[in-house]
């Protein structure tokens, strides 16, 4: 499978998805505000929930900053419900079944567990500016403290 590569400054795939509630959102609905993607792999494994956790602890922070937060995952709608009202949420989540975005972001690869390979989504977080262009890149996102180093890479981007 091709990898797509992106570079700081590079305009952000563009996508249409539903959200936790089934409701189309586009990336055009974000114009004027920043944007933080993050990928992970499925609902309701132990990194992922500490992950979506870390960030609805710091929603607030983000949305201060004029920033939205958005979860995408293979999942459907009705598992990001679940997974939400299971977490308590403040996470907008949304579903890539056919895995269109996941594949524009390149973070649709290959993996390998136990010798075992498979496809899967390689944890992954960018940040896109108000002008829609690729800001910051967190490849192979370890969770641990994420969500707070994308709020100071964001903080730092702001004054510049």
């Amino acid at each position: 499978m091709e990898e797509v590569k992106f570079k700081i400054g590079e305009p952000a795939p563009k996508f249409s998805l539903p959200d936790t509630n089934e409701n189309e959102i586009s990336s055009d609905d974000f114009k004027g505000q920043w944007l933080v993607l993050y990928f992970y792999p499925k609902d309701n494994t132990s990194g992922c929930t500490l992950e979506a956790i870390d960030f609805t602890a710091r929603i607030k922070d983000f949305e201060n900053l004029n920033a939205v937060v958005l979860g995408v995952s293979p999942d459907s709608c009705k598992s990001h419900q679940n997974f939400t009202q299971k977490h308590g949420l403040k996470v907008n989540l949304l579903s890539d079944p056919e895995k269109r975005l996941l594949q524009d972001y390149g973070v649709w690869q290959e993996k390998s567990m136990y010798g075992r390979k498979y496809m899967g989504v390689v944890r992954t977080t960018y940040l896109v500016d108000p002008n829609g262009k690729i800001a910051a890149i967190w490849p192979k996102v370890s969770v641990k403290g994420h969500a707070g180093e994308v709020l100071n890479k964001l903080r730092e981007l702001q004054k510049k």
